[in-house]
């Protein structure tokens, strides 16, 4: 899963759901205004939390692609036997 993808993702959500984003917005604002050690602690969280889920898309796609090959070659050759 390439970044470009996991960033379609984001905005396709925040199209569909704008009730949902504005009040995520408008909740982070207050925390900025408010409480901006708690803001920028969240948001670190946040992109770390989102580095994290990209990390292990990234590394789990050679994987998955790999087994998925494994797994055609074994119905070809069970096919073959027949």
């Amino acid at each position: 899963m390439d970044f470009s993808r996991f960033l379609d993702s984001f905005v396709s959500f925040a199209q569909n759901h704008v009730i949902i984003v504005i009040l995520i917005m408008v909740g982070l604002l207050f925390f900025l205004v408010r409480k901006p050690k708690l803001f920028f602690g969240l948001l670190f969280l946040g992109l770390l939390l989102a580095g994290l889920v990209y990390l292990i898309m990234n590394i789990s796609g050679p994987g998955s692609e790999q087994k998925k090959k494994m797994i055609h070659e074994e119905e070809e050759q069970f096919d073959t036997d027949r």
